[in-house]
């Protein structure tokens, strides 16, 4: 049961056979194709650099003055104002280029980012190499690349910085202090220094690479969920497309009736026209009684806005049987106190892919059951698969968590998927008030088992949660 993690590879957890899937397949991306470079999602604004660098060249102009006139120790002021007006000169620069361009493709970025380090590295030169205290600095950009840039691009960063570290380690101007008390710092602080830096340039981008390509990912699952359940209204606003169409001609229908009367009237039975004009008014009335049929269905309260428990079970399962696996439906005897609720998308469609899932790894059979009380409402799907891995049992619900490799679909070349479909399915029965577990059968049985549960209040309410 593991392709709960998974999304099919006609869609997004596309359900076999089901009206969902072909309204949802059409123009998401193929799954199977992984998105950490994705080149839309991978860029930096222009402002952000822009106001960084000259947030850099602020407080190196301060840290000079301070240092020479302010703590009366020599330094090449000179080079070192140089080098600080390069760095203002490229923002002045970046900006005239780049005027009508508010993102700065990756590319583009990293080479920016990439001048920031070697003009870093150039103002340490002058002023102390690593004996400078301000060497942490390095830090910045690669930072900078590990959230906002491809992994590649901050290694290189990550690469630059490291090797202009070590390059001011043995070359390197004298660090200013007082002339009569010269500071000669150790070999071995040095390296210890140097080897601080280095650790720190890759734990600490490694780090922030990680959180943000997390926060990443998850916008872009979020970001597919909201294309589905969007998707989704559209199908059930069509009864509401329909009855709008029925109250926009009704008027123009009326309008055609009433004037065919009059010519009927006015030209008499004996006129050539006159079987022309009874036709006419016969179809108009047509078109009204059809139009008002729509009225109806959109308006009705009956089982088109309204679901038995039962019966929208039954919507779930019926396009997954006839798939080599018994799916058998568990019901509890009374049916006295059934609950009814609305027949949500956002519900059917989460409940169908842990359905379709369950189907996908079960062996022989897959149990869906359901229990109701005063205050809860349960649906159970089970199968006798191999059940969930122990490796992704605790971040059930995570998105692009994936586990294909076993089971009947283990066999499909294109089967692999970027685990979006348990996260989409807990993210759409989350929103209409339920909870979503699940977890392995006890041996020396197998397979997996997911429940959700709603109070009965949630589940009886007629509000509509599909808008986002």
């Amino acid at each position: 049961m593991q392709g709960r993690l998974n999304c099919d590879r006609a869609g997004v957890f596309a359900p076999k056979a089901t009206r969902y899937s072909e309204a949802m397949s059409a123009d998401i991306p193929n799954p199977s194709v992984a998105p950490p470079d994705l080149p839309l999602r991978r860029n930096v604004r222009l402002d952000t650099l822009a106001r960084i660098r000259w947030l850099a060249v602020l407080g190196q102009t301060g840290a000079v003055i301070i240092v020479h006139y302010g703590l009366d120790f020599t330094l090449p002021i000179g080079p070192s104002f140089a080098v600080i007006a390069l760095s203002a000169a490229l923002n002045i620069f970046v900006r005239l280029r780049f005027r009508t361009t508010p993102r700065l493709d990756a590319e583009t970025a990293a080479w920016l980012l990439a001048f920031d380090i070697l003009q870093l590295a150039a103002l340490l030169f002058l002023t102390g190499g690593l004996e400078n205290p301000f060497s942490f600095l390095f830090l910045g950009p690669v930072l900078i690349s590990a959230t906002a840039l491809p992994r590649r691009m901050t290694l290189l960063l990550g690469g630059l910085a490291a090797l202009c570290a070590t390059a001011l380690v043995f070359f390197h101007l004298p660090l200013p202090w007082a002339s009569d008390e010269p500071l000669t710092l150790p070999p071995t602080y040095m390296l210890a220094v140097w080897l601080s830096l280095l650790l720190a340039l890759g734990f600490i981008g490694a780090y922030a690479w990680q959180v943000a390509e997390e926060a990443r990912l998850l916008a872009d699952a979020l970001a597919a969920t909201e294309l589905v359940l969007a998707r989704e209204q559209h199908l059930s606003q069509l009864d509401g497309l329909a009855a709008a169409a029925a109250h926009a001609l009704g008027t123009p229908l009326s309008t055609i009736a009433v004037i065919a009367k009059e010519l009927a009237r006015t030209l008499g039975p004996q006129s050539p026209h006159a079987e022309d004009i009874k036709l006419l008014g016969e179809q108009a009335r047509r078109c009204r009684d059809i139009l008002s049929k729509l009225t109806e269905l959109s308006t009705s309260s009956g089982p088109f806005d309204r679901l038995k428990l039962s019966g929208l079970i039954e919507e779930v399962v019926a396009p997954h049987r006839h798939f080599g696996v018994t799916i058998e439906v568990k019901l509890p005897p009374d049916r006295a106190a059934e609950p009814v609720g609305a027949r949500n998308p956002a519900v059917l469609y989460g409940l169908g892919n842990l359905v379709e899932n369950a189907v996908d790894f079960a062996r022989l059979r897959v149990d869906v059951s359901a229990e109701w009380s005063a205050e809860e409402v349960t649906f159970t799907v089970a199968d006798d698969g191999p059940g969930f891995p122990p490796e992704v049992l605790g971040r059930l619900g995570e998105p692009y968590v994936t586990s294909r490799g076993s089971g009947r679909v283990a066999a499909e070349p294109e089967s692999g998927g970027l685990g979006l479909g348990f996260f989409i399915a807990k993210t759409l029965i989350e929103r209409s008030g339920g909870t979503l577990s699940g977890l392995n059968r006890p041996p020396p049985q197998s397979g997996a088992v997911v429940k959700v549960r709603w109070s009965r209040a949630d589940f009886e309410k007629q509000a509509d949660i599909t808008e986002i």
